[in-house]
């Protein structure tokens, strides 16, 4: 079935495997993600995700066969969307986080398709959302969290620029604010004041802005323990260029900081 673009929401296909059957989504942004993305949905499989929570992939529209739906219904996903339209990363999850809402979960969690993260912990998110919490941070760097052949260059950058410009941004402490692997609440996805469905989230633009809003507007919030690895050697796998897109990132954050992503008409008292 094909979607077509409305404000906020690119246009997609939408490959449906299965009826909703749990109030939670797991969301798998990828795009050519090729074998990383098979041997996560085998992690998944081999711990029951897909029996807790739906998993939907974000497809950016993969020509590497990864995402076939001979190859996906066998390893549990619930649902393939693939975005047909312009934008990056953040229109791969407006797409999923809208057709997420459309149907009825009571929550989303979302995760990285490479295979870094652990994702036999979902569960844990799932937990945080049933006690109340809005926004739920997986951390490698909180206590029993893991952080596996971490490139130092990224790890310096996380810990001393982007983890305390997003905290000041929040007014609440956060270690781990790159890390994708994170959990919202419908009702923060569809509060008056955040409105994540807009055409101005493109690429890292929403996961950043979305790392802040829920404490800006004192919802509840939390960082969990989770383990991301990288390969021990050979290519780091990532989407984000050594120069430009680390300076886009940079740009970013401080957009953010300074409340660029807000609504328009935002009271001044929300604003960081």
């Amino acid at each position: 079935m094909i979607y077509e673009r409305k404000p906020g929401v690119p246009k997609f296909e939408c490959n449906c495997y299965k009826e909703k059957q749990s109030d939670y989504a797991l969301l798998i942004p990828v795009i050519n993600e090729g074998e990383r993305i098979i041997a996560e949905l085998t992690r998944a499989m081999e711990h029951g995700i897909a029996e807790i929570v739906d998993i939907i992939l974000c497809d950016g529209n993969s020509t590497d066969g990864s995402t076939e739906s001979e190859k996906l219904i066998p390893l549990g996903v619930n649902t393939l969307l693939v975005k047909q339209d312009t934008g990056k990363q953040g229109a791969q999850l407006r797409m999923g986080f809208w057709w997420a809402l459309e149907r009825g979960y009571r929550g989303i969690v979302t995760i990285d398709g490479n295979n870094k993260d652990s994702i036999e912990d979902v569960p844990e998110f799932l937990k945080k959302l049933d006690e109340g919490y809005d926004f739920v941070q997986g951390s490698r760097f909180v206590k029993g969290g893991r952080a596996i052949h971490t490139p130092w260059m990224r790890l310096l950058s996380v810990r001393l620029i982007h983890a305390p410009i997003i905290s000041l941004t929040a007014r609440h402490h956060f270690t781990d604010t790159t890390n994708a692997y994170r959990a919202y609440s419908a009702r923060y996805l569809t509060h008056p004041e955040v409105q994540p469905l807009r055409d101005i989230f493109i690429t890292y633009e929403l996961l950043a802005y979305l790392s802040v809003r829920a404490s800006q507007l004192k919802m509840r919030v939390c960082e969990i323990p989770v383990t991301r690895a990288y390969p021990p050697k050979g290519r780091t796998p990532t989407k984000i260029s050594p120069l430009r897109g680390n300076w886009n990132l940079l740009t970013i954050l401080f957009k953010n900081l300074f409340g660029a992503y807000c609504p328009k008409g935002a009271p001044k008292e929300l604003l960081p």
